[in-house]
């Protein structure tokens, strides 16, 4: 079963930016789309916000 959510790990793989960095980028994404702190962000928001094919996403961290 694949995951639908991403988390700052997962950034920190796709870009090889810091953890600080994916958290920065997790708390823009959840400003962007309204979302409360503790809801979480897809893979297809991250995808659109980054503009990262989602399945090149999915290939990196599955």
């Amino acid at each position: 079963m694949k995951r639908v959510c991403i988390y700052a790990k997962d950034i920190q793989q796709i870009t090889g930016r810091s953890e600080r960095y994916a958290y920065k980028v997790l708390s823009k994404i959840k400003k962007e789309k309204g979302k409360r702190k503790n809801q979480f962000v897809t893979i297809q928001e991250f995808a659109e916000y980054s503009g990262i094919d989602q399945k090149l996403i999915e290939e990196t961290i599955y």
